[in-house]
Protein backbone atom coordinates (compact mmCIF):
# COMPACT_ATOMS: atom_id res chain seq x y z
CA UNK A 1 0.00 0.00 0.00
CA UNK A 2 0.64 3.52 -0.26
CA UNK A 3 1.65 5.57 2.88
CA UNK A 4 3.62 8.85 4.09
CA UNK A 5 6.33 7.64 5.62
CA UNK A 6 8.15 10.23 8.20
CA UNK A 7 11.97 8.15 9.36
CA UNK A 8 13.69 11.45 10.04
CA UNK A 9 12.44 12.34 6.57
CA UNK A 10 9.50 12.77 4.86
CA UNK A 11 8.69 10.50 1.75
CA UNK A 12 5.80 8.89 -0.02
CA UNK A 13 6.10 4.88 0.06
CA UNK A 14 4.01 3.33 -2.75
CA UNK A 15 4.71 -0.56 -0.98
CA UNK A 16 4.60 0.06 2.52
CA UNK A 17 3.00 -3.19 3.98
CA UNK A 18 -0.45 -3.17 4.69
CA UNK A 19 -1.25 -3.67 8.21
CA UNK A 20 -2.76 -7.18 9.29
CA UNK A 21 -5.25 -6.15 12.61
CA UNK A 22 -4.20 -7.92 15.81
CA UNK A 23 -7.37 -9.64 17.85
CA UNK A 24 -9.95 -6.77 19.00
CA UNK A 25 -8.52 -4.45 16.67
CA UNK A 26 -10.24 -3.38 12.70
CA UNK A 27 -8.67 -2.81 9.31
CA UNK A 28 -9.47 0.34 8.20
CA UNK A 29 -9.58 1.78 4.33
CA UNK A 30 -8.85 5.02 4.52
CA UNK A 31 -11.01 7.37 2.94
CA UNK A 32 -10.09 11.14 3.70
CA UNK A 33 -6.88 12.09 6.09
CA UNK A 34 -6.18 15.44 7.77
CA UNK A 35 -3.12 17.32 8.22
CA UNK A 36 -2.92 19.26 11.65
CA UNK A 37 -0.39 21.23 13.46
CA UNK A 38 0.62 17.65 15.38
CA UNK A 39 1.60 16.11 12.20
CA UNK A 40 3.91 19.27 11.40
CA UNK A 41 5.55 19.32 14.65
CA UNK A 42 6.66 15.70 14.21
CA UNK A 43 8.54 16.64 11.34
CA UNK A 44 10.02 19.09 13.33
CA UNK A 45 10.83 16.58 15.92
CA UNK A 46 7.88 16.67 17.93
CA UNK A 47 7.62 12.70 20.43
CA UNK A 48 9.99 11.45 18.26
CA UNK A 49 7.91 9.62 16.18
CA UNK A 50 8.91 7.55 12.99
CA UNK A 51 6.27 5.84 11.43
CA UNK A 52 3.38 6.53 8.92
CA UNK A 53 1.96 10.43 10.13
CA UNK A 54 -2.02 11.51 10.42
CA UNK A 55 -4.54 10.80 13.22
CA UNK A 56 -7.51 12.79 11.94
CA UNK A 57 -9.57 10.27 9.09
CA UNK A 58 -12.39 8.84 8.03
CA UNK A 59 -12.70 5.47 6.16
CA UNK A 60 -14.24 2.16 5.83
CA UNK A 61 -13.86 -0.81 7.67
CA UNK A 62 -12.81 -3.43 5.79
CA UNK A 63 -12.09 -6.74 8.13
CA UNK A 64 -12.44 -7.04 12.24
CA UNK A 65 -14.14 -9.88 14.35
CA UNK A 66 -17.39 -7.26 14.74
CA UNK A 67 -19.31 -8.38 11.55
CA UNK A 68 -21.73 -5.35 12.52
CA UNK A 69 -19.10 -3.02 12.10
CA UNK A 70 -17.75 -4.16 8.95
CA UNK A 71 -18.89 -1.59 5.66
CA UNK A 72 -19.30 0.81 8.09
CA UNK A 73 -17.67 4.41 7.83
CA UNK A 74 -15.99 5.12 10.80
CA UNK A 75 -13.88 8.05 12.74
CA UNK A 76 -11.50 6.37 15.20
CA UNK A 77 -10.57 7.83 19.15
CA UNK A 78 -6.56 8.28 18.53
CA UNK A 79 -5.20 6.61 21.84
CA UNK A 80 -5.06 2.59 22.50
CA UNK A 81 -5.11 1.91 25.68
CA UNK A 82 -4.40 -1.36 27.23
CA UNK A 83 -7.76 -1.44 29.56
CA UNK A 84 -6.08 -2.95 32.25
CA UNK A 85 -3.87 -1.02 34.13
CA UNK A 86 -4.84 1.21 37.43
CA UNK A 87 -5.24 4.28 34.97
CA UNK A 88 -7.75 2.62 32.79
CA UNK A 89 -9.76 1.07 35.40
CA UNK A 90 -10.32 4.38 37.04
CA UNK A 91 -11.81 5.47 34.04
CA UNK A 92 -9.20 7.44 32.18
CA UNK A 93 -7.67 5.71 29.34
CA UNK A 94 -6.75 8.45 27.30
CA UNK A 95 -3.97 8.79 29.77
CA UNK A 96 -2.67 4.99 30.11
CA UNK A 97 1.14 4.74 30.20
CA UNK A 98 1.04 1.93 28.01
CA UNK A 99 -1.44 3.65 25.30
CA UNK A 100 -0.18 4.15 21.73
CA UNK A 101 -1.47 6.95 19.86
CA UNK A 102 -2.29 6.81 16.05
CA UNK A 103 0.36 8.58 14.05
CA UNK A 104 1.77 10.09 16.89
CA UNK A 105 3.08 7.47 19.25
CA UNK A 106 4.02 3.82 18.68
CA UNK A 107 1.50 2.94 16.64
CA UNK A 108 1.00 3.90 12.36
CA UNK A 109 -1.26 6.69 11.36
CA UNK A 110 -4.03 7.23 8.67
CA UNK A 111 -1.94 8.88 5.96
CA UNK A 112 -2.10 5.71 3.94
CA UNK A 113 -4.20 3.48 1.75
CA UNK A 114 -5.11 1.26 5.43
CA UNK A 115 -4.90 1.96 9.14
CA UNK A 116 -5.74 0.02 12.08
CA UNK A 117 -7.26 0.48 15.65
CA UNK A 118 -9.25 -1.36 18.41
CA UNK A 119 -13.02 -1.77 17.51
CA UNK A 120 -13.58 0.14 20.87
CA UNK A 121 -12.21 3.00 19.61
CA UNK A 122 -14.27 3.26 16.54
CA UNK A 123 -17.15 5.66 16.23
CA UNK A 124 -19.90 4.88 12.88
CA UNK A 125 -20.71 8.39 11.26
CA UNK A 126 -24.33 9.20 10.75
CA UNK A 127 -25.20 9.11 7.24
CA UNK A 128 -26.05 12.84 7.26
CA UNK A 129 -22.53 13.84 7.54
CA UNK A 130 -20.04 13.81 4.97
CA UNK A 131 -16.65 12.44 5.00
CA UNK A 132 -15.31 16.01 4.62
CA UNK A 133 -17.10 17.04 7.86
CA UNK A 134 -16.36 13.59 9.80
CA UNK A 135 -12.58 13.75 8.89
CA UNK A 136 -12.95 17.04 11.54
CA UNK A 137 -14.18 14.81 14.47
CA UNK A 138 -11.02 14.14 15.88
CA UNK A 139 -9.83 18.23 16.44
CA UNK A 140 -13.48 18.50 17.08
CA UNK A 141 -13.40 16.88 20.13
CA UNK A 142 -10.33 18.31 21.55
CA UNK A 143 -12.31 21.58 21.38
CA UNK A 144 -15.44 19.26 22.86
CA UNK A 145 -12.92 18.62 25.69
CA UNK A 146 -12.98 22.63 27.04
CA UNK A 147 -16.59 22.09 28.32
CA UNK A 148 -16.17 18.79 29.99
CA UNK A 149 -13.18 20.00 32.02
CA UNK A 150 -13.81 23.62 32.42
CA UNK A 151 -17.77 25.24 33.25
CA UNK A 152 -18.36 27.99 31.11
CA UNK A 153 -20.91 30.54 32.47
CA UNK A 154 -23.05 32.56 29.72
CA UNK A 155 -22.26 35.73 30.81
CA UNK A 156 -18.49 35.48 30.93
CA UNK A 157 -15.94 36.76 28.93
CA UNK A 158 -13.75 34.29 26.93
CA UNK A 159 -11.03 34.82 24.50
CA UNK A 160 -9.45 32.10 21.97
CA UNK A 161 -5.92 32.99 21.04
CA UNK A 162 -5.09 31.66 17.43
CA UNK A 163 -6.76 31.45 14.24
CA UNK A 164 -5.76 28.16 13.34
CA UNK A 165 -7.85 24.86 12.38
CA UNK A 166 -8.02 24.31 16.42
CA UNK A 167 -8.57 28.12 17.43
CA UNK A 168 -11.58 28.11 14.89
CA UNK A 169 -13.11 24.87 15.96
CA UNK A 170 -12.74 26.32 19.56
CA UNK A 171 -14.81 29.58 18.90
CA UNK A 172 -17.34 27.26 17.48
CA UNK A 173 -17.95 25.49 20.16
CA UNK A 174 -18.05 28.18 22.83
CA UNK A 175 -20.42 30.45 20.55
CA UNK A 176 -22.49 27.21 21.97
CA UNK A 177 -22.58 28.17 25.62
CA UNK A 178 -23.42 31.89 25.04
CA UNK A 179 -20.70 32.98 26.70
CA UNK A 180 -19.09 36.73 25.55
CA UNK A 181 -16.86 35.37 22.95
CA UNK A 182 -13.50 37.02 20.89
CA UNK A 183 -11.37 35.23 18.68
CA UNK A 184 -7.78 37.06 18.69
CA UNK A 185 -5.58 35.83 15.73
CA UNK A 186 -3.29 37.40 12.98
CA UNK A 187 -5.24 36.49 9.62
CA UNK A 188 -8.33 38.69 8.94
CA UNK A 189 -9.66 35.66 6.18
CA UNK A 190 -9.37 33.20 8.67
CA UNK A 191 -11.46 35.44 11.57
CA UNK A 192 -13.63 36.20 8.96
CA UNK A 193 -15.43 32.28 9.20
CA UNK A 194 -16.19 33.55 12.71
CA UNK A 195 -17.56 36.61 11.67
CA UNK A 196 -20.37 34.85 9.00
CA UNK A 197 -21.32 33.36 12.31
CA UNK A 198 -21.50 36.62 14.55
CA UNK A 199 -18.67 35.64 16.99
CA UNK A 200 -16.34 38.90 18.05
CA UNK A 201 -12.44 38.66 16.49
CA UNK A 202 -9.69 40.63 16.98
CA UNK A 203 -6.23 41.12 15.35
CA UNK A 204 -3.42 39.87 17.34
CA UNK A 205 -1.23 43.39 15.89
CA UNK A 206 -3.87 45.90 16.91
CA UNK A 207 -3.41 48.06 20.21
CA UNK A 208 -4.00 46.08 23.02
CA UNK A 209 -7.22 47.03 24.93
CA UNK A 210 -7.79 47.08 28.89
CA UNK A 211 -10.02 44.04 28.66
CA UNK A 212 -9.43 41.03 30.91
CA UNK A 213 -11.18 38.08 30.13
CA UNK A 214 -12.24 35.05 32.87
CA UNK A 215 -11.05 32.24 30.62
CA UNK A 216 -8.75 32.48 27.41
CA UNK A 217 -7.61 29.30 25.12
CA UNK A 218 -4.64 29.70 23.51
CA UNK A 219 -4.32 27.54 20.27
CA UNK A 220 -1.74 29.66 18.65
CA UNK A 221 0.47 25.96 18.44
CA UNK A 222 3.56 28.51 19.29
CA UNK A 223 5.57 29.02 21.92
CA UNK A 224 5.00 32.74 22.11
CA UNK A 225 1.28 32.05 22.73
CA UNK A 226 1.28 31.34 26.31
CA UNK A 227 2.76 34.78 26.63
CA UNK A 228 0.03 36.59 24.66
CA UNK A 229 -2.55 34.70 26.35
CA UNK A 230 -1.78 34.91 29.84
CA UNK A 231 -1.50 38.63 29.34
CA UNK A 232 -5.31 39.05 29.23
CA UNK A 233 -6.52 36.43 31.64
CA UNK A 234 -7.84 38.46 35.02
CA UNK A 235 -7.30 37.51 38.59
CA UNK A 236 -8.53 34.09 39.52
CA UNK A 237 -9.28 33.54 35.92
CA UNK A 238 -8.76 30.45 33.73
CA UNK A 239 -6.35 29.67 31.19
CA UNK A 240 -6.77 26.56 28.87
CA UNK A 241 -3.76 25.58 27.18
CA UNK A 242 -4.12 23.05 23.65
CA UNK A 243 -1.08 24.07 21.95
CA UNK A 244 1.75 20.83 21.63
CA UNK A 245 4.82 21.82 19.57
CA UNK A 246 8.69 21.11 19.63
CA UNK A 247 10.48 24.33 21.91
CA UNK A 248 9.93 26.09 25.28
CA UNK A 249 7.36 28.68 26.39
CA UNK A 250 8.95 31.21 29.22
CA UNK A 251 6.47 31.48 32.35
CA UNK A 252 6.47 33.51 35.08
CA UNK A 253 4.79 31.65 37.49
CA UNK A 254 5.39 33.99 40.07
CA UNK A 255 2.48 35.57 38.17
CA UNK A 256 0.24 32.93 37.78
CA UNK A 257 0.65 32.20 41.68
CA UNK A 258 -0.31 36.24 42.33
CA UNK A 259 -2.99 36.41 40.21
CA UNK A 260 -4.07 33.02 41.25
CA UNK A 261 -4.59 31.97 37.60
CA UNK A 262 -6.15 28.32 37.19
CA UNK A 263 -4.32 26.56 34.29
CA UNK A 264 -5.91 23.87 32.58
CA UNK A 265 -4.02 21.31 29.77
CA UNK A 266 -6.59 20.00 27.47
CA UNK A 267 -5.63 17.88 24.81
CA UNK A 268 -7.96 14.64 23.29
CA UNK A 269 -11.84 14.49 23.68
CA UNK A 270 -14.96 12.80 23.22
CA UNK A 271 -16.37 11.56 19.99
CA UNK A 272 -19.67 11.10 20.50
CA UNK A 273 -20.99 14.65 20.99
CA UNK A 274 -18.75 15.98 18.16
CA UNK A 275 -20.52 13.86 15.68
CA UNK A 276 -23.98 14.99 17.27
CA UNK A 277 -22.66 18.59 16.74
CA UNK A 278 -21.92 18.28 13.11
CA UNK A 279 -25.08 16.06 12.43
CA UNK A 280 -27.47 18.95 14.05
CA UNK A 281 -25.28 21.02 11.99
CA UNK A 282 -24.21 23.13 14.73
CA UNK A 283 -20.29 23.50 13.52
CA UNK A 284 -19.41 24.37 10.26
CA UNK A 285 -16.69 22.64 8.95
CA UNK A 286 -16.29 22.75 5.08
CA UNK A 287 -15.25 26.50 4.88
CA UNK A 288 -11.64 25.01 7.39
CA UNK A 289 -11.22 23.11 4.29
CA UNK A 290 -8.18 24.66 1.75
CA UNK A 291 -7.54 21.67 -0.61
CA UNK A 292 -7.91 18.09 -1.01
CA UNK A 293 -4.92 16.57 -2.44
CA UNK A 294 -4.58 13.01 -3.59
CA UNK A 295 -2.16 10.91 -1.05
CA UNK A 296 0.80 11.03 -3.92
CA UNK A 297 0.70 14.53 -3.50
CA UNK A 298 1.18 14.87 -0.12
CA UNK A 299 4.40 16.00 0.34
CA UNK A 300 3.31 18.88 -1.84
CA UNK A 301 0.96 18.72 0.36
CA UNK A 302 2.56 19.35 3.60
CA UNK A 303 4.37 22.48 2.15
CA UNK A 304 0.98 23.69 1.30
CA UNK A 305 -0.04 23.40 5.35
CA UNK A 306 2.43 25.93 6.22
CA UNK A 307 1.64 28.45 3.99
CA UNK A 308 0.12 31.44 5.75
CA UNK A 309 -3.63 31.63 4.81
CA UNK A 310 -3.87 28.40 4.60
CA UNK A 311 -5.80 26.80 7.08
CA UNK A 312 -6.91 22.57 6.64
CA UNK A 313 -5.51 20.63 3.88
CA UNK A 314 -6.70 16.65 3.54
CA UNK A 315 -5.52 14.15 1.75
CA UNK A 316 -7.68 11.32 -0.38
CA UNK A 317 -5.98 7.94 -0.91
Amino acid sequence: MRALLYDGQLRIVEEHARPSPPVGEALIKVRLSGICNTDMEIVRGYMGFRGVLGHEFVGIVEQCADPGLVGQRVVGEINCSCGKCDTCLAGNPTHCPNRTTLGISGRDGTMADYCVLPTRNLHVVPPSVTDEQAVFVEPLAAAVEIAEQVHVRPMQRVAVVGDGKLGLLVAQVLRLTGCDLVAIGRHPQKLAILERLRIGTRIASEPPSDTRYDMVVECTGKPAGFQSARAIVKPRGTLVLKSTFVGQSEVSLTSIVVDEVSLVGSRCGPFSPALRLLAMGLIDVEPLITAILPLGEALSAFQLARTAGTIKVLLRP
